[in-house]
C-alpha cells in the first residue's frame, strides 16, 4: 500500500481550497525557477529515469515522447493537454482539474520547457463546466503572480496557457482528433504518420499528454526520478489514480502504487464487493474499452500495464468497473456497444458500419433471439474491426465484446437455449 508521504495528490477529495495560496501550502510552485534553470535535457532525462508512462491509457514513456520533439525548429512548438476525459468508468482527471489545478498548470510550464514550447493548450471536455472554471481561475492566478506568461517564475522563459472547451465528443479524446477540433475543424482522427511531434497543431511540432501525466511532473522533478521509480513495479513505476465504481460498497478515486493487487484495491479502498467477495462476477479493470476479467483472475492480477496485458485485458485509464452476480453481463456489454456506436466519428467504414452491426447483434443476444452460430459471427465482425481503423475507437468497441465471449460464452448460449424452450 502507498505510504501517505509518497502521495502526489494531497487534495484529491477537495478538503482544501484549490486556490493558489492553498496550493503553495501543499508544495506546488515551490522554487519552480530552479527546476527550469536545470534545462530541457535534464528535465527529459529525469522523467525518462522515473519510468513515468502516459496515464491516458496507452502507457507510452512520457520522457521518450518528449524527446521526439525537434530542437531549433523554424516553426513554434506546442504542448497540448488532453483533459477531454470521456471514457466510461473514468473520472480521475476531473478531480485533478477541480481540486488540484495548480499541479497541472505548474506541470504545463515544466513540460513546455522540456519540449521547447511557448504556448500550451488545455483541451477540456465540454461537460466539465465547473472544472473549466476552476482551471481558468488557476490560470488567471498564475498569470497575476507571474508564475506563467512573460518571464515565468522569473526564469526568463515565456509561456502562455490557453483553456479550450470541447463540445462533448468522445472521439476528441483521441489525440489527433483533438488537434483537428482545436483547429476549429470536425473532430476526426488523422492518419499517422506524420506524428504530432513532426506535424501536430497547425502543422507544427506538438506533444499531447494526459492531465495526470502532466500533473505529476513537478513532484517527480522535486523529489527525484529515483523516488518515483522506487514505487510500484519494474517498468510500471510510480503512483496512479484509480477510479473504482460499480457494485462496491464505497466507490471512490484513490491514489495508489502501480502494481497493487486488484483484490487489495477493491477490498481496502472501496469497501469490498456488495454482498462480499464471493458475489463478484467480473471486473473491467481499465475503463470501458478494455476486456473484462473474471472473479478468478481478479484474485491474483495486479494493477499495472504488463500484468493486465498478460491477463488479456489492459490498465487503460485505471477505471475499475465492478460487476456483481446481479449483473446482466450480456446487456452490460450491449450498453457499451451502443456507446461506441454513438461516439464513432464515421470516418472509417469498419467502425462506422461495424459498431452498429455489433450493437444490433448484442441486443439480439440479450433477448436470446439469436442463433448459437451468431456468437462466432459476432466475434468475427469484432476481429474485422479491430486493427482496421485509423484510431483505437474500433478496438475499444471490439474488445469488450471479445472479453464477454471469451469468459461468458456459456451464459450467452444458455440464454439462447432458454429462449427457444420458452418459444
Amino acid at each position: 500500500m502507498l505510504q501517505q508521504q509518497d502521495k502526489i495528490f494531497t487534495n484529491l477529495y477537495g478538503q482544501y481550497s484549490p486556490e493558489l495560496a492553498s496550493a503553495k501550502m501543499h508544495g506546488d510552485w515551490d522554487n519552480t525557477k530552479s527546476l527550469i534553470a536545470k534545462g530541457r535535457d535534464w528535465i527529459i532525462e529525469e522523467i525518462k529515469s522515473s519510468g513515468l508512462r502516459g496515464r491516458g491509457g496507452a502507457g507510452f514513456s512520457t520522457g521518450m515522447k518528449w524527446s521526439f520533439m525537434p530542437k531549433n525548429h523554424l516553426n513554434p512548438s506546442y504542448l497540448v493537454v488532453n483533459a477531454d476525459e470521456s471514457e466510461p468508468g473514468t473520472c480521475k482527471d476531473r478531480d485533478i482539474l477541480r481540486y488540484e489545478p495548480h499541479k497541472l498548470i505548474e506541470g504545463c510550464l515544466l513540460a513546455s520547457v522540456a519540449i521547447g514550447a511557448h504556448s500550451c493548450y488545455i483541451y477540456i471536455r465540454g461537460e466539465f463546466y465547473n472544472e473549466a472554471l476552476a482551471v481558468q481561475r488557476a490560470i488567471d492566478e498564475a498569470y497575476q503572480e507571474k508564475l506563467i506568461g512573460k518571464n515565468a517564475c522569473g526564469s526568463g522563459y515565456d509561456l502562455d496557457i490557453y483553456l479550450h472547451r470541447g463540445a462533448g465528443a468522445y472521439i476528441c479524446g483521441e489525440e489527433t482528433a483533438l488537434l483537428e477540433s482545436l483547429e476549429g475543424k470536425k473532430g476526426q482522427p488523422r492518419l499517422k504518420p506524420p506524428f504530432p511531434a513532426g506535424a501536430g497543431l497547425y502543422g507544427c511540432p506538438t506533444t499531447i499528454n494526459n492531465v495526470e501525466s502532466i500533473a505529476v511532473v513537478p513532484t517527480i522533478l522535486r523529489r527525484g526520478a529515483s523516488w518515483f521509480a522506487a514505487i510500484g513495479k519494474p517498468n510500471n513505476t510510480g503512483t496512479k489514480l484509480f477510479c473504482i465504481s460499480g457494485h462496491v460498497n464505497a466507490p471512490k478515486n484513490i491514489e495508489e502504487a502501480m502494481g497493487i493487487p486488484l483484490k487489495e484495491l477493491i477490498e481496502k479502498h472501496a469497501g469490498g464487493i456488495r454482498g462480499g467477495w464471493d458475489n463478484l462476477k467480473a471486473v473491467i479493470p481499465g475503463g470501458s474499452s478494455v476486456p473484462m476479467i473474471t472473479k478468478e483472475m481478479c484474485e491474483t492480477v495486479t494493477m499495472d500495464f504488463d500484468a493486465l496485458r498478460a491477463a488479456g485485458s489492459g490498465l487503460g485509464t485505471g477505471g475499475v468497473i465492478v460487476m456483481d452476480k446481479s449483473t446482466d453481463i450480456i446487456y452490460a456489454i450491449a450498453r457499451l456497444s451502443k456507446f461506441y456506436m454513438h461516439e464513432s466519428c464515421g470516418q472509417c467504414t469498419p467502425c462506422r458500419e461495424g459498431t452498429g452491426w455489433m450493437w444490433r447483434m448484442m441486443m439480439s443476444l440479450c433477448r436470446g433471439e439469436a442463433k448459437i452460430e451468431e456468437i462466432d459471427e459476432l466475434l468475427d465482425i469484432s476481429k474485422q474491426i479491430e486493427g482496421h481503423t485509423i484510431c483505437a475507437l474500433g478496438d475499444a468497441a471490439a474488445w469488450p465484446i471479445q472479453g464477454l465471449v471469451r469468459h461468458f460464452r456459456h451464459e450467452i448460449e444458455d440464454r439462447i437455449k432458454n429462449f427457444k424452450k420458452l418459444a
